[in-house]
C-alpha cells in the first residue's frame, strides 16, 4: 500500500462521534457526529490546502516581511506567503508528528521545534485530542526546552460546516466586541468596535455574501471562561460550536473566498483559535515570551448540537 499524503491516520471514537488526526503536522483531518460531517476537512490521500485543521506554531497568521526583533536579536523568517511578503502560520505544518499516547477516544501527538534560521529557539510541542460526551477537546502545549527565552504564539485552523454547501445561508455567531482592521498584506493596522458595522455577529445571522478574513478580539466569555463561536444550519435545528478556552485571546473567521481551489471557496468557515493576533512577533501584542522551562497551553474544542431529523 502506498504511503498516504498525510502519513499515519489516528482515529478517535466516542458514541456517534468520529475524529481523525494525521501524522503530517498533527492536523485535525475529520470530525463527524452520527454520520453528519462537521468539518470541511480533507481525505487521507489528499494534500492539505488552505491550512485545513493545521496547528500554527510558533505563531498564527502572519509576520510582516518575516523580520522581527526579539531580546536583542534581529531575525528573518522564511517568506512562506511570498505574494504578500509574509511568513505565515508557523514552522510545524509540514513536519511529521509522533504518536505519543492513544486510546479509543483520545490521542497525544508531539514534535520538537529545533533551532533554525529565523527562530533560534527550541520547543517541545504536544497536541492532545479527546472526544467526550460534549464533543472534541483540544489542548496544544509548548514548553521551552532551550536555554534562552523564546517568542511564542499558537493557533489552529479548522473549517466548520453545517451541510449547507455554500456558507451563505449558514447562521454565524461571533461573541466579539472588536475586529482588527488590516492592510493589503493582511497585517493589523488597528481595531474598531463591531457595533453598527457588517462585522457585528454577536447575534446570529446569515453570512450572506459577506467575505470574511477577519480577526476578532474583545471576546465575551461565559462563566466557565469560554467564548463560543456558533455556526448553525439555516433551520436552527443543528450546528456546531467552537469554544475558545485557556490561552485564546483572538479568533480569526475566514469564509475561504481567496482559496486557490475555486471549488473549495465558501464551502466551510475557518474559525481559528489564536493566542495572539497577526504580526505579534513584530508588534509584541499578546506575544508570549517563554522563559527556559516555561510552558503555554491553548485550549479549544468543538461542541455539536441539535438533530437534523
Amino acid at each position: 500500500m502506498s504511503p498516504r499524503a498525510t502519513g499515519e491516520q489516528w482515529q478517535l471514537r466516542h458514541g456517534g462521534q468520529k475524529a481523525v488526526v494525521v501524522q503530517l503536522g498533527g492536523a485535525l483531518r475529520h470530525y463527524e457526529v452520527d454520520g453528519r460531517q462537521l468539518l470541511d476537512g480533507f481525505t487521507a490521500d489528499a494534500r492539505i490546502t488552505g491550512g485545513r485543521g493545521q496547528l500554527l506554531v510558533p505563531w498564527p497568521n502572519r509576520v510582516g516581511g518575516g523580520r522581527y526583533h526579539f531580546n536583542g536579536q534581529d531575525l528573518q523568517l522564511p517568506l512562506t506567503e511570498p505574494e504578500k511578503h509574509n511568513a505565515i502560520h508557523g514552522l510545524l505544518r509540514w513536519t511529521p508528528w509522533q504518536l505519543l499516547a492513544r486510546s479509543d477516544h483520545g490521542v497525544r501527538v508531539g514534535t520538537t521545534l529545533f533551532p533554525q534560521p529565523g527562530y533560534p529557539f527550541q520547543l517541545e510541542v504536544f497536541a492532545d485530542y479527546r472526544l467526550g460526551p460534549e464533543g472534541l477537546e483540544v489542548a496544544v502545549t509548548a514548553t521551552n526546552v532551550g536555554d534562552i527565552a523564546a517568542p511564542y504564539g499558537v493557533g489552529q485552523h479548522p473549517y466548520l460546516t453545517v451541510g449547507t454547501g455554500a456558507v451563505d445561508t449558514a447562521l454565524l455567531t461571533v461573541p466579539a466586541r472588536h475586529r482588527l482592521c488590516t492592510d493589503e498584506q493582511g497585517l493589523p493596522t488597528g481595531h474598531e468596535p463591531v457595533e453598527g458595522t457588517p462585522y457585528d455577529f454577536r447575534t446570529a445571522r446569515p453570512i450572506g455574501d459577506q467575505q470574511l478574513d477577519t480577526a476578532f478580539a474583545g471576546l465575551d466569555r461565559d462563566g466557565s471562561g469560554r467564548a463560543v463561536v456558533r455556526l448553525a444550519h439555516p433551520s436552527g435545528l443543528h450546528g456546531i460550536d467552537l469554544w475558545l478556552g485557556e490561552g485564546t485571546g483572538y479568533v480569526q473567521v475566514y469564509t475561504g473566498d481567496t482559496l486557490p481551489e475555486p471549488e473549495r471557496r465558501r464551502r466551510g468557515v475557518a474559525v481559528e483559535a489564536m493566542s495572539c493576533p497577526a504580526d505579534a512577533f513584530r508588534s509584541g501584542t499578546d506575544l508570549a515570551a517563554l522563559e527556559p522551562g516555561g510552558s503555554h497551553v491553548l485550549r479549544w474544542g468543538l461542541g455539536p448540537w441539535g438533530t437534523s431529523g
